[in-house]
């Protein structure tokens, strides 16, 4: 950590969620303050994956999903509003977002390129089913068995944004959240410069296509079929399934949306995703507050009306830092001091 008369830019990097994460604040009130400020950042985010993962036996989706067909599972207010985040996430995108799709990722083996034998996929299909889902009276229920809950699609933003509040709760006035790509900024750069957060080429990993200024607090998150994808007869497939189909979306490479909470854009730039280019983009044309971008497969930019004011087009590569280079979203540049 650097060590600077008055304001101080503090770092903490750390593995979250399979990913990269960097948080990076300033604050006057010295160095084992912040030391204390960057346990309570890590702490919360692990709190979370720990929480929230499907993958540790011991986490509350793994025990929801191992009594699917079963009964209700006993969770406290988060959980079930966090389930319930996801679910109005399906109905946005009528059904194509479904948090129990993640039943399907194990026919799915996107680093060896393995295509599903369709017939696969349509066996599984049905235990696919937000309807299925039930949350209320301190509960979670699954109806039915096979299901698996997956918040995948919700839960790390929603880290980030409970980063973000801590952050505040604790004083911290200039700040960015960076959670492998999915960001939220707090309050304003200290040197009064605007935030700067890139927005990769889906096409060139290395690449930075368009940059958004912000000057003050927001969220932004990109959805993309490129993290994790193979090319199979000149065809791409990617992780971003369609629940209705089972199989990866078209029409987009990637979706970026500006909004007042990383969680907020997170879930638009899924849905976005999902719904393609037209539907897409008219969602969030009819969304107070937010912008976003919309990449289609042919590389042709589909930004919302009011994005121009906060789009810059760039083309730089990121350099060997994992917080300086292109995932999602490129981080911003860190606030001054």
């Amino acid at each position: 950590m650097a060590v600077l008369d008055g304001p101080v830019l503090y770092t903490t990097r750390f593995r979250l969620m399979g990913g990269d994460a960097v948080v990076r604040f300033v604050d006057r009130g010295g160095r084992d303050r912040a030391a204390r400020i960057a346990r309570a950042v890590e702490a919360e985010a692990w709190r979370i994956e720990a929480k929230f993962s499907r993958y540790r036996p011991e986490s509350v989706l793994s025990r929801i999903n191992a009594a699917a067909g079963r009964g209700p599972v006993p969770a406290d207010p988060e959980t079930c509003a966090l389930v319930r985040t996801a679910l109005e996430l399906s109905e946005f995108t009528g059904g194509r977002f479904d948090p129990t799709v993640g039943v399907l990722g194990r026919l799915w083996d996107f680093r060896a390129g393995r295509m599903p034998d369709p017939a696969a996929v349509a066996a599984l299909l049905p235990r696919v089913d937000a309807g299925a889902v039930r949350v209320g009276d301190g509960q979670v229920e699954l109806a039915w068995a096979g299901m698996e809950l997956d918040l995948g699609g919700v839960g790390k933003e929603y880290a980030v944004d409970r980063v973000a509040e801590l952050l505040q709760a604790a004083g911290v006035a200039s700040a960015i959240v960076n959670f492998a790509g999915d960001v939220r900024t707090l309050g304003r750069r200290s040197d009064r410069r605007p935030w700067s957060v890139g927005i990769q080429d889906p096409r060139d990993p290395a690449r930075c296509r368009f940059a958004l200024r912000i000057r003050s607090g927001a969220g932004v998150a990109t959805s993309g079929d490129y993290e994790r994808a193979f090319i199979r007869d000149g065809i791409r497939y990617h992780h971003l399934l369609d629940a209705t189909t089972g199989w990866p979306a078209r029409g987009l490479a990637s979706a970026t949306v500006l909004a007042a909470t990383a969680l907020t854009a997170g879930r638009l730039a899924t849905a976005a995703f999902l719904l393609g280019p037209e539907r897409g983009l008219e969602l969030l044309r009819s969304c107070p507050g937010v912008e976003g971008l919309l990449i289609t497969e042919s590389g042709r930019s589909l930004p919302t009306p009011g994005l121009a004011r906060f789009l810059v087009e760039e083309a730089f590569s990121g350099g060997p830092d994992p917080a300086s280079r292109p995932a999602g979203p490129r981080p911003p540049a860190p606030p001054g001091p």
